[in-house]
């Protein structure tokens, strides 16, 4: 929808195919259903949320900011307001706004909608013959590798699974990833790529929850954790940390600080397990957790452990942390050990579990990897393999944490995309 906005505003024809009975099905349920539209930081830092390839957004985050999105949603009616952590939302909460925002601006651009209309297959004009195409072929791919924009081939429309063919002058491909499948969002932009010998990179299900194999997951089911920090290891080296919310699930862990983790930590999965710190008293050293314990121990001296505890966690965690300790329930506070309570106080800094895995598509938000970004012009979104093919949004290989990081990308590269077919003044 952003790109033929864009597209459109240059006064070409623009026609828009969605092979769902609506638009922006996955829009409307980014933001837990209220969108976060994107985030209120400089534009220069959004670079640092970035997972992969963050170098490549440059022209795209410059060419159409966080502070352009919020102009142009709040031109088209739909005012915001930011959250913690800078995240921009609807003032109305309401991600309809948003999808209705954008179709009514395409109406009055006139981009035409095909709804229930699905693409089978991109038409490249491969006008030459057959003795020179692997010459070109191969002079193709050496552009490539060299950040040329010169294509050996162009595109020229697109099939439709009912037969009908669509001719365009451009074409931009922006169907997302495989993330969230039953909003159509089904890998078709990953195919079309390959088949016009663009590289996909592996794909992983990314801002995504992940599994546990200690049995007091599932005891702590629906717990929520706040103002804690996490640590992801393998082994001794640190691999994640982040301060903030998580929620435990009959799996294993959810929650902000859970998802981002899990799309810089993910493709380490796949090959082993990883471990989990839990900091449950991150404002606390060592030493002074120690002595926060010790004041509770002597002001409940008399009672049994198991329920001295209750001024330091959550109810549902209370009996959990007991058991870990390895300190006897029943036991008087009174005759708990130096050693017993300074183990304790560990537990307490270093609540730990093992990583086994990462959900499905079906849980995650995005999807990692993507189109190659090598073959992408950065600075117009155009295919270095087919001249007049764009691609845009999740179907590149760019990812980022939670925060409107993601729909940054979208709005961004979607934008870039449709200036730059735009601009040669045909048919998209």
């Amino acid at each position: 929808m952003m790109a033929a906005v864009s597209a459109a505003e240059k006064g070409n024809k623009v026609a828009l195919f969605e092979k769902n009975d609506k638009l922006g099905k996955k829009l409307f349920i980014t933001g837990k259903g209220r969108c976060n539209i994107t985030n209120a930081a400089d534009i220069g830092d959004f670079f640092s949320s970035v997972v992969s390839n963050p170098k490549f957004l440059y022209s795209a985050f410059y060419s159409f900011t966080n502070e352009q999105v919020i102009r142009l949603f709040e031109r088209l009616g739909v005012k915001v307001k930011t959250e913690r952590g800078g995240r921009i939302f609807p003032v109305s909460d309401h991600s309809s706004d948003v999808i209705n925002a954008l179709r009514q601006e395409m109406e009055r651009l006139g981009v035409e909608v095909f709804l229930n209309t699905e693409v089978k297959e991109l038409i490249i004009d491969e006008d030459m013959d057959r003795s020179r195409q692997d010459t070109e072929d191969d002079r193709s791919r050496h552009a490539v590798d060299h950040g040329s924009s010169d294509a050996a081939r162009s595109v020229r429309g697109f099939a439709l699974a009912s037969g009908k063919q669509v001719r365009g002058d451009a074409v931009i491909v922006a169907t997302g990833g495989i993330s969230y499948p039953s909003t159509g969002s089904t890998g078709d932009g990953y195919r079309f790529a390959r088949a016009c010998g663009h590289k996909v990179t592996e794909l992983f299900p990314s801002l995504v929850p992940m599994e546990v194999k200690e049995w007091y997951a599932k005891e702590l089911m629906g717990l929520s954790l706040r103002n804690i920090e996490i640590r992801v290891t393998d082994g001794r080296k640190k691999l994640y940390e982040e301060f903030g919310e998580m929620l435990f699930t009959h799996y294993g862990v959810t929650g902000p600080v859970i998802l981002s983790a899990s799309s810089v930590i993910g493709k380490r999965l796949k090959d082993r397990e990883l471990t989990l710190h839990i900091d449950l008293k991150p404002a606390l050293t060592g030493e002074q957790m120690d002595r926060r314990l010790l004041r509770e121990f002597e002001a409940n001296q008399n009672r049994q452990f198991k329920n001295a505890v209750d001024g330091l966690f959550p109810a549902r965690l209370r009996p959990v942390m007991v058991e870990l300790s390895a300190i006897p329930g029943e036991k008087k506070v009174n005759e708990i050990t130096r050693e017993e309570r300074s183990r304790f106080a560990d537990l307490i800094k270093d609540f730990s579990m093992t990583l086994t895995g990462l959900r499905g598509y079906n849980e995650a938000i995005i999807t990692k990897g993507g189109v190659a970004v090598k073959e992408i012009d950065p600075g117009t979104m155009e295919s270095k393999r087919v001249k007049g093919l764009y691609f845009a949004g999740e179907v590149l290989d760019l990812d980022a944490l939670t925060g409107g990081y993601n729909l940054q990308i979208a709005w961004s590269t979607g934008y870039l995309a449709g200036i730059s077919a735009g601009a040669e003044e045909t048919d998209l």
